[in-house]
């Protein structure tokens, strides 16, 4: 099923073959930089499961993303129920992950301002987060850009203190 379509960008259910690109994905360094680690396979395809399992319990989640041009698999932007322990936590939070490819072209940003709408007008969101790494400019941009404002910084519950990944931001859109 297609959710979201933008001029460039199809925002759809994941299929078998996303698989396949979507461990490479996760196992590239630079698309991983803000992460703790990159995934294996085996790793991916858990997530792939967990991803399926939210939109079998929700009716939303991280949605593929494949180019409207070739309908080439280039990641993921959708919603996702954060429930680790924090004063904004459970929430619904809004995320993206492309190949890095892909980079640079917007994707992001016109990708999660659809899905934006998309939570707002058909899920029925009032209230919508998203937080990175402090150090994730990129992904802080792309917040700013879809009209997000930044709330907080905080110390990243599952994130070990020592790491430079655990200081993180807070963003919001009602």
């Amino acid at each position: 099923m297609i959710y979201i379509e933008t001029p460039r960008l199809r925002l759809r259910d994941w299929e078998e073959t996303d698989l396949e690109p979507f461990s490479r994905m996760n196992a590239d360094e630079k698309v991983m930089e803000y992460f703790l680690k990159t995934l294996s396979a085996e790793e991916t395809n858990g997530f792939y499961r967990n991803i399926a399992a939210e939109f079998e319990e929700c009716g939303f989640g991280l949605y593929a993303v494949e180019l409207q041009e070739n309908k080439e698999f280039v990641g993921f932007i959708g919603f996702h129920r954060a429930t680790f322990e924090a004063d904004f936590t459970p929430c619904i939070e809004i995320g993206w992950r492309l190949k890095q490819e892909e980079w640079g072209r917007g994707y992001a940003t016109e990708g999660a301002k659809a899905c934006l709408q998309y939570g707002f007008s058909k899920l029925g969101f009032t209230d919508i987060y998203s937080f990175t790494a402090e150090i994730n400019t990129p992904s802080k941009n792309v917040m700013s850009k879809i009209g997000m404002n930044y709330l907080k910084s905080f110390d990243h519950p599952k994130v070990e203190k020592t790491s430079p990944l655990s200081k993180h931001v807070l963003f919001h859109i009602k």
